[in-house]
């Protein structure tokens, strides 16, 4: 099942940034993020954002070359996974995915959708389209519980 559950409208990267940091602020550990859109709607941006409310004091960066990259400079670890190049699942398991995605810290994954077949049973996505119509900077910012459903 999936469930709507917040939809915030930004007009800037800043304002992005902000929305994220304020979920940061509020992440306990053990939360999957999934953050999905198309390139250049702002994911990384999110990423940095949400890293600066759990208090990473590192440059946030997508680690699309690495796949994973931990920060433990904040007050819970954060996970940033960065999936478009992987081409199978399996991949994931390589890295250690299931020790992050089951560990204290937070998980952000981009490009989540990409591996959908073995996130965990239950998540926030998090789609951040673009919405010209409003202005090349304008994000529509859908937040919704995944939960109830089949993992590996």
């Amino acid at each position: 099942m999936e469930e709507i559950t917040d939809i915030i409208e930004t007009e800037n990267d800043r304002e992005t940034y902000e929305t994220a940091r304020q979920m940061g602020e509020k992440a306990t550990g053990g939360e999957v993020i999934c953050l999905t859109g198309d390139l250049g709607t702002g994911k990384t941006v999110f990423a940095q954002g949400f890293a600066d409310g759990v208090g990473v004091t590192e440059s946030v960066n997508s680690p699309t070359f690495t796949i994973v990259q931990v920060y433990e400079s904040g007050r819970i670890p954060l996970y940033h996974f960065d999936v478009y190049r992987i081409g199978d699942s399996e991949e994931m398991f390589e890295v250690g995915f299931e020790e992050y995605v089951y560990g204290d810290g937070v998980t952000l994954i981009e490009w989540a959708e990409l591996i959908e077949d073995i996130l965990p049973k239950e998540y926030t996505r998090i789609l951040i389209e673009k919405d010209l119509s409003m202005g090349f900077d304008h994000r529509r910012i859908t937040i919704s519980r995944v939960y109830d459903r089949q993992s590996n």
